[in-house]
């Protein structure tokens, strides 16, 4: 790691800690309140919905303004959000503030995601960009392996509202580190040969690019079936793992964790094994797939963990096989908004996926939605890897 952009990649980390110590706690916290997996599935939702949702508007505002600057707003709004969301859990009680929470967080993610996209692209210019890349995930991926961790066994300790205080803490430290990266003097401005339009224009513009752009709308189908999975399995696990298979919250955290390990290894595997862009997002695809079956048959809780373990660390192969898709066709003036539009239309299939938990799911059993679920991936996947 450069010295020079420590900083830079440490505020990465302890966002990344502080966004997966809520992705842990919430869905956990909320089903040991209902005991019901369709309460978790309602939660991811709306969670996810508004997330998703946000990211064609975040793309424009990319494009319009300073992304070091919504980078910054996008952390600490996202503290505030943690502090009202356990005063109102403190005060009034019930779940729906804790769904409130995380669905502010995650639109506010959103627009963190999508700013800090484009301070990578434009303020490591001087650098590889793979290099810089491979910095950025290694930031991410470690605060991923230790968020679970740490919430689970602070949990066993503390109040879960004290956890989300420490989340909060953790995202204004991360903003503090990043007022400390000198790197903010080296961004490039944005380019200056793309028209100038009004929001809507421009949303219609982006829509307008996926549809005529080869490759787009095939691409978007597969992230669907891939999110669908995705959104299944983060709506149910908690349920699955605390609740129908009976281990503690602590297995539920170094399941987590091994997920993340699984992502590296894979992660390592794609950049040491030459496929072609098609073969990469074939292999991918089938082998989440095959994951979703076994945690849909999985009467083990050792068959469940290894269905999970290639959702998990196959789903990033596939964002390498889109991303790689969409840096190849999209102009570099239109990234943002085309860029945004696209992730919105990729993962709307996981807050439909909560849904679908919620009206379908009963106690703490998800197998049947998991098993059908996979059942629609695999025919979307049937239908648009043959028309490619």
């Amino acid at each position: 790691m450069l010295v020079r952009d420590r900083a830079f990649f440490a505020s990465m980390f302890l966002t990344v800690l502080a966004d997966q110590i809520l992705l842990f706690l919430v869905p956990l916290v909320i089903f040991q309140i209902t005991g019901n997996v369709a309460w978790s599935g309602l939660a991811f939702f709306f969670e996810t919905l508004p997330r998703y949702l946000t990211f064609p508007v975040a793309g424009i505002l990319c494009d319009r303004i300073s992304p070091i600057l919504l980078l910054r707003i996008s952390r600490v709004l996202r503290a505030v959000a943690c502090i009202i969301g356990i005063t109102g859990q403190i005060l009034f009680g019930g779940v729906w503030w804790l769904i409130g929470l995380s669905a502010v967080v995650g639109i506010l993610t959103t627009q963190g995601m999508l700013a800090l996209e484009m301070v990578l692209v434009r303020a490591f210019t001087d650098q590889r960009f793979e290099k810089v890349a491979s910095y950025g995930q290694l930031a991410s991926q470690m605060g991923v392996v230790l968020g679970p961790l740490t919430a689970a066994y602070l949990m066993a300790f503390w109040p879960w509202e004290a956890v989300v205080v420490l989340a909060t803490v953790l995202f204004l430290l991360a903003d503090l580190a990043f007022m400390l990266w000198p790197g903010q003097a080296r961004m490039q401005a944005a380019p200056g040969n793309a028209e100038k339009r009004h929001p809507v224009a421009d949303l219609k513009h982006a829509l307008s690019l996926i549809w005529r752009l080869p490759g787009l709308m095939q691409a978007i189908q597969q992230a669907a079936g891939v999110n669908l999975i995705i959104g299944a399995t983060l709506a149910t696990a908690a349920a699955m793992v605390t609740g129908f298979f009976a281990q503690s919250e602590q297995v539920y955290a170094w399941l987590q964790v091994g997920g993340a390990l699984a992502t590296l290894a894979v992660l390592t595997l794609t950049a040491h094994v030459h496929l072609g862009l098609r073969t990469l997002g074939l292999t991918a695809y089938a082998l989440i797939c095959i994951g979703a079956v076994l945690t849909g048959v999985g009467a083990h809780p050792l068959v469940y963990a290894l269905g999970f373990l290639l959702i998990a660390g196959f789903d990033k192969m596939f964002n390498i096989y889109v991303r790689t898709l969409r840096k190849e066709i999209i102009p570099p003036e239109e990234f943002g908004k085309t860029t945004g539009a696209i992730i919105c239309l990729n993962n709307l299939s996981q807050p439909l996926a909560g849904l679908i938990v919620a009206v379908f799911a009963a106690g703490d059993d998800a197998r049947a939605v998991l098993l059908g679920l996979a059942a629609a991936m695999a025919l979307l996947g049937l239908v648009t890897f043959r028309r490619a």
